[in-house]
């Protein structure tokens, strides 16, 4: 159950990092910087404490079975030689440094303590040099920034490591042909913008299948449309009217009687949520997309309906689509604008995705800039506490809301 926000909030936010095949391995957590300490440290110092909060963080519904992946913790050079290092279970996470260019022995004697403790390493922010061989021979993971470096400067630098054995992570790659560049060139790890980018097709227009939903949706704005209208709509989905009758029948709405009809569905879901449900379920049923894009868009809907219920702003629902539908043209592979062309949404939801404008359009930019870790560009009078509750509600909401959907 969701807990309301309080006062007392540590801001964390998650980057997943995939493998090659576009499946999430890990999650780098990306916390703001404030006057109580490194994230590291008040991972262990917040209530809950800092298992639960990597549980939180690091837990996903994956085909249906939850998972926990591995949670990569930025420490800063203070915090590792204070001598105080947090109790954090070493097999859920690796801790990335930031040796800088200079590392001296006291640096390298506190990291190479912690591989005694069983810690994982990597190293961040990364360009090789022979000081660094110690630190080298104990991380197995180099974080190599792509936008920093030219091809050949990449190829020289894991030429100049490859006696170490380490993988190497790509990140910064904001595009899937520097994604497919650096597979070719022997990166293990791959971490970035791509997953939202579309990958453009030239002249694409949506699928029959999508249209079904776009109808759909256009159906559900309608303020007089019925059970059975939309039961016409949903049944031309074969997919979706399976999915949505297992999730009504799920342990989730521990209903008295089998429900087997769509029009039963929709009245006993009502039509606010058979349009959250309809969209997550023609979402993810694209298969050539990774599923961490159906769980990042799912997170970003409920971020933004939570954060507008808090702020007692009019129509929730249209938060939810907005964040949504945001990412629509990165599931469908069209230019964004000709996704909105195309997709019957209210002008009010448009102008935020558009152009982030209006009320959704400022809590839309504020979650995309929570979710990115973009502390600086959130504003002055940003409620902190509401938006660091909305975000783990939102994840958890997300974890149970894709599990659902594999119930049987």
């Amino acid at each position: 159950m969701d807990r309301t926000p309080d006062d007392q909030c540590l801001l964390v936010a998650r980057q997943p990092i995939f493998d090659q095949h576009q499946k999430v391995v890990a999650y780098e957590l990306l916390y703001r910087p404030d006057d109580e300490g490194t994230g590291a440290t008040r991972l262990e110092g917040s209530a809950p404490n800092g298992e639960i909060i990597l549980n939180i963080y690091t837990s996903i519904s994956d085909a249906g079975s939850v998972r926990r992946v591995p949670a990569f913790v930025p420490v800063s050079r203070e915090l590792l030689l204070s001598g105080y290092f947090p109790d954090l279970p070493s097999k859920q996470v690796v801790i990335e440094l930031q040796p800088g260019t200079e590392p001296d022995q006291d640096y390298e004697r506190a990291a190479l303590k912690l591989v005694k403790d069983g810690y994982r390493l990597a190293l961040c922010n990364f360009n090789y040099s022979p000081k660094h061989d110690n630190l080298l021979r104990a991380a197995q993971i180099v974080k190599l920034d792509v936008r920093l470096f030219g091809e050949d400067q990449l190829d020289q630098q894991m030429s100049l490591m490859a006696p170490f054995k380490v993988a190497f992570l790509g990140e910064g790659i904001d595009s899937f042909e520097q994604l497919e560049r650096c597979i070719d060139m022997g990166f293990k790890l791959y971490q970035g913008g791509f997953l939202s980018k579309p990958k453009l097709v030239q002249e694409r227009r949506v699928s029959a299948q999508q249209f079904t939903l776009l109808q759909l949706i256009q159906e559900l704005q309608k303020p007089a449309t019925t059970p059975s209208k939309l039961e016409a709509l949903i049944i031309r989905d074969p997919v979706l009217t399976f999915k949505l009758l297992r999730i009504v029948n799920s342990a989730a709405y521990a209903l008295v009687r089998k429900v087997e009809s769509v029009a039963q569905a929709v009245v006993l879901l009502g039509l606010e949520q058979v349009k959250k449900w309809a969209t997550l379920i023609s979402m993810s049923a694209n298969k050539d997309k990774p599923e961490e894009l159906s769980r990042v868009l799912l997170i970003r809907g409920r971020m933004c309906e939570l954060v507008a219920i808090t702020q007692n702003l009019p129509s929730p629902t249209s938060y939810f689509m907005a964040g949504m539908m945001s990412g629509l043209h990165a599931m469908l592979d069209i230019q964004q604008e000709s996704m909105l062309a195309q997709v019957p949404l209210g002008d009010d939801v448009k102008t935020a995705i558009r152009g982030g404008e209006g009320p959704i359009g400022d809590v839309l930019k504020n979650v995309i800039n929570y979710e990115n870790g973009d502390w600086d560009r959130l504003p002055v009078d940003f409620n902190s506490a509401a938006y660091d509750w909305a975000y783990r509600a939102s994840l958890q909401w997300a974890q149970e809301s894709m599990q659902a959907m594999h119930e049987d």
